[in-house]
């Protein structure tokens, strides 16, 4: 029997301390399982980037936050594409050396992964980023010349890029114990809310795919560290995973006009998130929809917004591995409650009664032709 596409959307919001999907890549194993489910996973950066590790997978839409949420809401669709050409942008306060780094690091995913690219753009002034942490505990942060981001943007379009990475100097960590919980496993990415404040902007004004990758000093050796965050301490930039995801990533479909091949939210038949975070634009709008919403509880965050405090019916499940359990009985076409040892018996809806006799029937008479159907 020929059945359509099955399209998942995976979210996990980022800056919010998510015991999955928290640190760089980590959310990668559970993206893996999800596309052997799905036909097509749609998920953003955070999810898929490991820093220079990274894992490609041809059904995976590699979707920037914005624009996940323009998608959600239905404003916007996907066009997968063969490649993209990617411009890099770089943040004129990163030192020259470090600079370095990331321009050969372009140039080796040029010569190794085969990836297009324009000439780099320097900005005209500093970006100067401001770490900031929220009462909940969740990161976010501030630009001082987003004008300067833009110009350098708009440069590299004119350049024949179809996507960018941007590279920008975020200021060393100055909370020594939070960056030491991180560095165990225990704490909240102090630099993904200011990334996302990045991508954003530029993915508002240029409706293009964008990606950034952080520039900062590299950090003296731990012998302690916690695998979940190993990825960032293996090198110099973060660069290597942004500019494989861009390679690939979906152009955005802005125009009301949606041709055969375009993605779009109606599409979608799951949703997974954390089961407490729940109140971003994407997961409420997706909640709009036809979709299965899952909630998954093991993947604790510092926010505290569930389903039922937002009014989204939601089925909850304690981790990814029974949340993809419900994705292929959903793909199959059947009732999750039906595999429980317990199913309950079908009941009359409140608004109906049954007939008491048979003195309730009503004769009915048809043509004889209408019994040949």
């Amino acid at each position: 029997m020929l059945q359509r596409p099955y399209t998942a959307v995976l979210i996990v919001p980022t800056g919010v301390g998510a015991a999955i999907g928290g640190y760089a890549g980590d959310a990668l194993p559970v993206v893996r399982a999800i596309a052997q489910v799905a036909d097509t996973v749609i998920t953003h950066p955070n999810v898929l980037n490991g820093a220079q590790l990274y894992w490609p997978l041809p059904n995976a839409l590699y979707v920037e936050g914005y624009g996940l949420d323009q998608f959600a809401a239905g404003q916007w669709g996907l066009r997968p594409v063969h490649r993209n050409r990617i411009g890099l942008l770089l943040d004129s306060e990163i030192e020259e050396s470090l600079r370095w780094r990331h321009v050969q690091a372009a140039d080796a995913a040029r010569a190794t992964l085969g990836l297009a690219m324009t000439d780099y753009v320097v900005t005209d002034a500093p970006v100067r980023v401001t770490l900031q942490t929220a009462d909940s505990g969740a990161t976010w942060g501030t630009i001082a010349n987003p004008g300067t981001l833009l110009r350098a943007a708009e440069r590299l379009v004119q350049l024949g890029a179809e996507a960018i990475a941007v590279v920008v100097r975020f200021p060393e960590e100055e909370d020594a114990i939070a960056l030491q919980n991180y560095r165990q496993g225990q704490g909240v990415d102090p630099l993904a809310g200011a990334e996302a404040v990045i991508s954003h902007l530029l993915v508002r004004h240029l409706q293009i795919p964008c990606a950034h990758a952080p520039a900062l000093s590299p950090l003296p050796l731990d012998p302690t560290l916690s695998p979940k965050s190993a990825a960032e301490e293996l090198g110099h930039t973060f660069l290597p995973c942004v500019l494989a995801g861009l390679s690939r990533a979906p152009q955005f479909v802005t125009s009301g006009d949606r041709p055969m091949g375009i993605v779009n939210r109606d599409q979608v038949d799951a949703v997974i998130a954390p089961a407490t975070a729940f109140g971003g634009s994407g997961v409420l709008s997706l909640s709009g929809t036809a979709a299965q919403l899952i909630a998954v509880e093991e993947n604790t965050t510092t926010l505290t917004i569930t389903p039922e405090k937002v009014g989204v019916n939601a089925l909850r499940v304690r981790s990814y591995l029974e949340a993809i359990g419900v994705m292929a009985a959903h793909k199959a076409g059947i009732d999750a409650r039906a595999i429980a040892p317990h199913l309950p018996q079908i009941q009359p809806d409140a608004s109906t009664s049954l007939p008491t006799s048979s003195s309730s029937s009503i004769p009915v008479s048809l043509p004889q032709d209408a019994l040949l159907g």
